[in-house]
């Protein structure tokens, strides 16, 4: 039987999680562990625990207002939800000009809010990652340390980019900061 929204799965490697989406030849599945993971409806290592039609009889599944709260809890988890994160006022409207040295060659313009946005994707991405790391069971404590170093190495190239954050809290900070 077909899996539909709702419907908890389990799988081997990812755990427990709820079906979000029915694709065509797979399922969107928010994972407590994973995040949110495309599985192949074929997988082997998928089982369907219980339905959403469970819930109502058996007590065993959830609704829909429990499954929207699992999955609001697991992105936020995973630093998948989109923190709203204001640029600079004075930078709205401007552009980026990157001019090659050579004069025969175009320069290009580029809005800095989609600059901006850019650069906010990859710090999500970033405590993404460190999250993953922080909790990933595999690595020991010393490894875990050893990528973490990496990673505010990273923070700290970032910095030149904190003149186009309007709020010093979303500012990237590296090893020399707090």
């Amino acid at each position: 039987m077909e899996a539909t929204i709702g419907t908890k799965v389990e799988h081997e490697n990812y755990g427990i999680g709820i079906v979000g989406k029915v694709n065509l030849t797979s399922y969107d599945v928010y994972f407590e562990r994973a995040g949110k993971v495309e599985v192949m409806k074929n997988n082997p290592s998928l089982e369907i625990v219980s339905f959403p039609e469970d819930a109502e009889t058996s007590g065993s599944g959830i609704n829909v207002a429990e499954m929207e709260e699992i999955i609001t809890f697991v992105l936020d988890k995973y630093g998948m939800l989109q923190e709203e994160v204001p640029m600079g006022n004075k930078w709205i409207g401007g552009k980026l000009i990157i001019q090659p040295a050579n004069t025969e060659m175009q320069s290009k313009e580029i809005p800095i809010e989609a600059f901006f946005h850019k650069i906010v994707m990859l710090r999500d991405r970033l405590r993404v990652l460190e999250q993953n790391i922080n909790s990933n069971e595999k690595l020991n404590d010393e490894e875990k340390i050893h990528l973490q170093q990496y990673i505010t190495k990273i923070y700290g190239s970032l910095t030149t980019f904190n003149i186009l954050f309007s709020e010093k809290e979303h500012n990237f900070i590296g090893a020399g900061g707090k």
